[in-house]
């Protein structure tokens, strides 16, 4: 079971970072540029933030990246704000890929990917082949960590293990440490939408997971932050700011935001 969950995992992530570097290779140095054009009012630093972070798959590399631009003189900081908070709307995208009921075409997914990557002497086609190998591989991480946590349904001590994540307080804290351990709040995503999968964990459980994952991604930024310009950590603790009071505002509201939550989508994951 251990195994099946590492390498799920392990699968998970280099999907992402597959996909995240075709796309980035698909779009060049354009996606700089995008930015720097783009986030001269909030507006359109904000639809640039969540734009880009969609396209890339990962808010920490778009951070990151408003880091490097502030540190450079590039960007200054009320630009770099609006761009932040676009960046944690876009960073939902990966939720709602990974929540596809698409594991069954994960392999061909890949097949079409490899095809394309090693196959193909067009590099443009390559990339493209790099994003959908990596699309494929998320899934089938998906997929086989699901499988892997199956047995945990009648596991008593995890059972009792996830009661205790009713408490939202509990949950935020273990999805924020586990964040900040790996580095990418996707792959936080991608385990908590797994064991809702199963059964494992309820919606408002998952909901403070989610939660903690949002806080712990802000060590990637405060790493980036680390000796470079005062307006560079400014960013990064703007970040910080911004990610722990959404995450306060919410807290006390997790049982309404669980229901109106059951009440949209198509069946309750509980």
């Amino acid at each position: 079971m251990v195994m099946g969950l590492l390498g799920g995992l392990a699968l998970f992530l280099f999907g992402m970072e597959q996909m995240s570097d075709g796309l980035k290779a698909a779009a060049g140095n354009s996606m700089k540029t995008l930015l720097g054009r783009l986030t001269r009012n909030r507006v359109t630093a904000a639809l640039t933030g969540a734009t880009v972070t969609a396209l890339i798959q990962s808010s920490s590399v778009t951070t990151v990246l408003v880091v490097g631009f502030v540190s450079a003189g590039l960007m200054t900081l009320p630009q770099s704000i609006g761009v932040i908070m676009g960046a944690n709307v876009g960073t939902t995208v990966t939720a709602q890929i990974v929540a596809f009921k698409v594991e069954e075409a994960a392999l061909l997914i890949i097949a079409v990917g490899f095809a394309m990557l090693f196959l193909s002497n067009n590099d443009r086609v390559k990339q493209y082949g790099n994003i959908i190998m990596g699309l494929g591989m998320v899934f089938f991480g998906m997929s086989t960590m699901s499988e892997a946590m199956e047995p945990l349904r009648t596991y008593q001590p995890f059972i009792d293990l996830m009661a205790k994540m009713e408490n939202p307080l509990l949950g935020i804290l273990a999805a924020a440490v586990f964040t900040a351990m790996v580095q990418s709040s996707s792959a936080t995503t991608g385990i908590v939408i797994a064991m809702a999968s199963q059964g494992l964990i309820t919606l408002a459980a998952g909901i403070a997971l989610i939660f903690g994952s949002n806080i712990g991604t802000c060590v990637t930024a405060l790493l980036a932050a680390f000796g470079k310009s005062t307006e560079a950590v400014r960013v990064a603790c703007v970040h910080v700011l911004f990610n722990v009071a959404g995450v306060l505002l919410w807290v006390m509201f997790i049982p309404q935001l669980a229901g109106i939550v059951a009440a949209v989508s198509p069946a309750s994951p509980e």
